[in-house]
């Protein structure tokens, strides 16, 4: 299945109002190190599935988000616990890495 798709109109439902916690990747079509990272995330979203709802922003498409949580390089991974942001990973960053974040907000 992999990632869940966020936007404007989908995140306050989706992340903000949704019980537990999030992962979410701000990334971007052009961005290298967001392509890297991309199949880790969807393994993630997949092995987490019903722990941790994971998904990606795309910067370009949604602006007024990256804005909104001070997004300024990409690929950044905030991790969002009962609506707030609680943890922030940026750059592309091992599967390990991202395991222990994910662990120790669950």
């Amino acid at each position: 299945m992999g990632a869940l798709h966020f936007t404007l109109d989908s995140f306050d439902k989706e992340v903000i109002k949704s019980p537990g916690a999030a992962l979410v990747d701000f990334w971007a079509e052009w961005c290298g190190p967001c392509k890297m990272i991309a199949p880790v995330i969807d393994q993630l979203a997949d092995e987490y599935q019903g722990k941790i709802k994971i998904g990606k922003v795309n910067v370009d498409d949604n602006q007024e988000l990256a804005m909104k949580y001070q997004v300024m390089s990409i690929p950044t991974l905030i991790i969002f616990k009962n609506g707030k942001p609680v943890d922030q990973i940026i750059g592309a960053v091992s599967k390990d890495h991202l395991v222990g974040k994910i662990k120790s907000h669950l």
